[in-house]
């Protein structure tokens, strides 16, 4: 594992026995530019080189370095490894080493480059130029296959040729300091969309009738997972169940435990739970699993009977689903025995209702992440008869399915007046409905 740099003041050049003072107008070397300038904008700043070797005053290094710009390449030196850390301050570009050099408490393991490895852990983010014999090219070669960015010849060196491959070097640094970094951010990616097709299922409704649309924003900037969930199944039964929860708040922690409520939710209900046993169950999943004994989940659940006119509802925290049916107003299903929030009180107990939805309907299940933003500059919010009253309205216009659950979405961040800072996740079932009630 690299070892850490402390950051330490910089060096004066007269410290370290360097007889090239920098150029007048220069950066001071109490200047210094912060670590990743080192690697990554070197464009404005003069050029510094730290000299590994243990007879700096014999080295055929010229006193003239030049950067592109025609800036003097200032230059450190340093007799062994030890002298190297001190040496070894924000400030420095490249290293130059002499693989000759001997490698701490590595004297008898015969590992050629084991003065190398030992500077590339202690230095990750600087270039290194290995220094070597003339004629020993498949030492240098394995320099550069073990972290080196190049090597050189100690008596083919000028002072152009090391200016050179100073700059080559440290470019060569920043490039594969750009790539890595893309790439560990390509695999975040990766990692995070995985993370969403488990937040984020496909519904299992093989048989069903019924027609499914979902809608999930994060509220975390520039996060794909939150705390909300939501699922649905259809048992062997011919009965269909949703669900959709929310944790109590919105980072990394709060959307794996959202994960795994969800999976075991499906776990259970597959198994054949439902109801207070299903709820009991999943408040154990959450107590064994949070980080923290003041997390809690919100939990709404619906199990839809194989004919598609009745339902059974358990809230525990949660706010009630909205129904719209033909003929008559959208409004919020029952929910005087909401039972507490999963987490809260240990052997609480969460009653069912039963529902009586008729022929036709649709039914939406959200967080309160739909509910909570505010509407315009003040510190209204738009609540539930806000929500009940924007779904009437976009309901009266035609708006079905997904465009419904888009419409509402957008106009509620509108009415914010720009992101919402919850997590908002909304699903929408729908049985035969041709024109679900406005008004």
């Amino acid at each position: 594992m690299p070892v850490p740099i402390p950051r330490q003041r910089a060096i004066p050049a007269a410290e370290s026995g360097q007889a090239q003072a920098a150029s007048p107008g220069g950066t001071s070397m109490e200047e210094a530019p912060c670590k990743e300038e080192t690697v990554e904008n070197t464009a404005h700043t003069n050029l510094t080189l730290l000299l590994i070797e243990d007879d700096p005053g014999g080295s055929v290094i010229v006193p003239e370095l030049l950067d592109s710009a025609g800036k003097p390449i200032r230059v450190r030196t340093a007799r062994n490894l030890t002298e190297a850390e001190r040496l070894l301050t924000d400030d420095v570009h490249c290293i130059l080493l002499d693989l000759a050099l001997p490698a701490p408490g590595r004297t008898a393991d015969g590992d050629e480059l084991a003065v190398l490895k030992h500077v590339l852990e202690l230095a990750p983010r600087h270039a290194v130029l290995a220094l070597t014999a003339s004629g020993d090219a498949e030492r240098g070669a394995q320099a550069v296959r073990v972290g080196a960015q190049d090597y050189l010849f100690r008596d083919e060196l000028d002072g152009r040729l090391l200016s050179r491959a100073i700059r080559y070097a440290v470019e060569r640094k920043r490039s594969d300091t750009a790539e890595r970094r893309l790439a560990e951010g390509r695999m975040r990616a990766q990692e995070n969309r995985r993370l969403e097709r488990g937040l984020l299922p496909t519904p299992l409704l093989e048989g069903s009738s019924l027609r499914f649309a979902a809608r999930y924003r994060p509220g975390r900037s520039r996060a794909l997972l939150g705390g909300d969930f939501y699922d649905v199944v259809r048992t062997a039964d011919g009965t269909v169940h949703a669900m959709i929860g929310d944790v109590c708040g919105h980072g990394p922690d709060e959307a794996a435990l959202g994960v795994e409520l969800r999976i075991a939710w499906r776990a259970l209900t597959l198994a054949g739970l439902c109801g207070d046993q299903l709820l009991g169950t999943l408040q154990q999943v959450l107590e064994h699993e949070r980080p923290d004994d003041e997390i809690f989940a919100t939990l709404c659940t619906v199990d839809i009977s194989p004919d598609g006119r009745r339902a059974g509802l358990c809230l525990a925290g949660h706010p009630s689903p909205l129904v719209a049916r033909p003929g008559r107003p959208a409004q919020l299903l029952p929910y005087d025995n909401n039972g507490p929030a999963l987490g809260l009180l240990p052997g609480a107990r969460w009653p069912r209702m039963q529902v009586e939805l008729g022929a036709e309907w649709s039914l939406m299940l959200y967080t309160d992440g739909l509910i909570e933003g505010r509407v315009g500059e003040g510190r209204e919010r738009l609540g539930q008869d806000g929500m009940v009253e924007m779904l009437r309205r976009q309901l009266s216009e035609g708006l079905r399915g997904e465009a419904l659950l888009r419409a509402a979405v957008h106009e509620v961040r509108d009415l914010n007046g720009g992101e919402l800072t919850d997590d908002v996740a909304v699903l929408l079932l729908d049985r035969g409905v041709g024109a679900a009630g406005g008004g």
